[in-house]
């Protein structure tokens, strides 16, 4: 077992936005609360968390590799709509204590998996927008005796039910 360090750093950190993986234009992986693992010279690598996976497509392999750094991984292919890729994910589960925050998470192969990160906004344009005005929401809802909390919203049109709007 080795330690990362100066002639071999790894960093690991929560990726600061949504991340995808697509496989045979299907998403298969979806998460809010990817990692984000940057070893050395290499490529960085997303670590999606198992329930943020569609983990009926992928079956394990007896495949295995052995990291000096991070431990045994294990490795699952991917089988959906007949297209059939090997061991194209990998996954620690129980690796040495310098990596245990990626303990259970998996990692797709770029060449064979497509990962990248999505802008939540663009995903849920509405969940941002709701999310800013969800007091005022709320006040504007039942308080449990029949009347609003707080006065309703003024009208959109003066006279409903006649062409052009407000009149």
């Amino acid at each position: 077992m080795k330690i990362p360090g100066p002639d071999h750093p790894i960093h690991i950190r929560a990726a600061d936005q949504r991340w995808r993986a697509r496989f045979q234009g299907h998403v298969i992986a979806d998460s809010a609360g990817a990692l984000v693992l940057e070893e050395g010279a290499y490529p960085q690598v997303i670590y999606f968390p198992r329930e943020d996976v569609s983990m009926e497509y992928l079956s394990r392999t007896t495949h295995s590799t052995h990291c000096p750094y991070k431990g045994d991984a294990s490795y699952y292919s991917i089988l959906m709509d007949g297209h059939l890729e090997e061991n194209a994910v990998w996954t620690y589960e129980g690796p040495y204590p310098a990596m245990q925050a990626i303990d259970g998470y998996l990692a797709f192969y770029p060449d064979k998996v497509e990962v990248y990160a999505v802008d939540d906004a663009a995903v849920n344009p509405r969940h941002v927008a709701a999310s800013e005005n969800v007091d005022e929401i709320v006040q504007h809802t039942d308080a449990g005796d029949g009347h609003a909390q707080r006065g309703q919203w003024p009208p959109t049109e003066d006279t409903p039910g006649l062409e052009g709007g407000v009149r």
